[in-house]
């Protein structure tokens, strides 16, 4: 089976920046689109950003827009998540996903996860 593991995690100051990434072990990595959720503490899993199979379509959800940027390395078999401007409700465990839905934002339709990063934002 395909094994995703985030890395880059940890506590930053509100306004700091951190890059997460997601190695993937699997022969067919480079056909998965790529997705990165998150969940906070009594709240559910929410979408965080996607990229498709070839890196050239992105789409991130509202709360993140203009301060994440998705990323994918196909050679190296890794995803980033740039992550600027951290505000304190940024904090969660972040969690990367694979699917071959195309450009899918829904939880259900992604087949292989990680076990997730803390990512905590102090104020």
């Amino acid at each position: 089976q395909v094994q995703l593991r985030e890395s880059g995690g940890g506590l930053v100051q509100a306004g700091g920046s951190l890059r997460l990434s997601c190695a993937a072990s699997g022969r067919t990595f480079s056909r998965y689109e790529m997705g990165w959720f998150r969940q906070a503490p009594g709240k559910e899993r929410e979408f965080v950003a996607v990229i498709s199979w070839s890196g050239v379509s992105t789409y991130y959800a509202d709360s993140v827009k203009g301060r994440f940027t998705i990323s994918r390395d196909n050679v190296e078999n890794t995803m980033y998540l740039q992550m600027n401007s951290l505000k304190p409700e940024d904090t969660a465990v972040y969690s990367c996903a694979a699917t071959f839905r195309a450009m899918s934002r829904n939880v259900r339709e992604y087949e292989y996860w990680g076990q997730g990063t803390q990512v905590t934002v102090s104020s």
